[in-house]
């Protein structure tokens, strides 16, 4: 798969099969993510990869918390209001999957199914967390943007499937305790990995891009 078909093809996966990737192979991604850029060579990432018993009790753990009622505590504050032209765009996705599957995400109810499905890492065999440095400027947070798609390219490039996941940070504090990762460092993002399972109905929805002249102004 040349460059091009890996970027265009790459779509985040709601349904795993359950086989274990290798080891080498993750590893394998996770290097080769190794080599995106970042400001002056920081390198600002860290990378934990869960499976098995451990991963399941972190999901137990973040369901439990979700149903609980327990208040988000995101290392990275959830957006309150978008500008008009994003806003219309997410806008725009919640009604296309809801007519597309009958999940709709403006409802409280359904929103609390989608978050456990992500603590559920959606049957993903395993979880990767990416963090960093609190103290680091937002050109980190850039820089860990850019791994981040990096591993998922990477990843897709060896038919795995992934999902970048804001709400597996939900509950930060008390997975970086779980996870034996100090309070001086600030959980950014988790992802869901394994071989995807193209037959579920979950991987059916392809999300769509706006027009490239909407987003691009020549100046000559």
């Amino acid at each position: 798969m040349d460059a091009i078909d890996c970027i265009k093809t790459r779509m985040s996966i709601r349904q795993f099969k359950p086989e274990p990737v290798p080891r080498e192979i993750l590893m394998e991604v996770v290097r080769t993510a190794q080599r995106s850029p970042s400001y002056k060579n920081s390198q600002p990432w860290e990378v934990i990869i869960l499976s098995g018993a451990k991963k399941e009790a972190l999901s137990k753990m973040m369901v439990d918390l979700l149903e609980s009622g327990k208040d988000n505590c995101p290392d990275l504050p959830a957006p309150e209001a978008w500008p008009a032209a994003e806003g219309a765009r997410i806008a725009d996705l919640f009604k296309k999957r809801k007519e597309m599957s009958g999940i709709d995400l403006s409802d409280p109810a359904i929103m609390l199914k989608a978050k456990a499905a992500n603590f559920n890492f959606y049957g993903a065999p395993h979880a990767i967390y990416l963090y960093q440095d609190a103290s680091l400027t937002p050109w980190s947070l850039f820089d860990l943007g850019l791994f981040a798609q990096s591993l998922m390219l990477a990843a897709h490039g060896k038919g795995l499937g992934t999902v970048p996941q804001a709400f597996a940070t939900d509950y930060a504090r008390d997975v970086k305790k779980f996870l034996s990762i100090p309070d001086s460092k600030r959980l950014v993002l988790g992802i869901s990995i394994g071989y995807p399972d193209m037959d579920s109905p979950a991987n059916s929805f392809r999300t769509d891009r706006s027009a490239t002249d909407e987003i691009v102004k020549w100046i000559e």
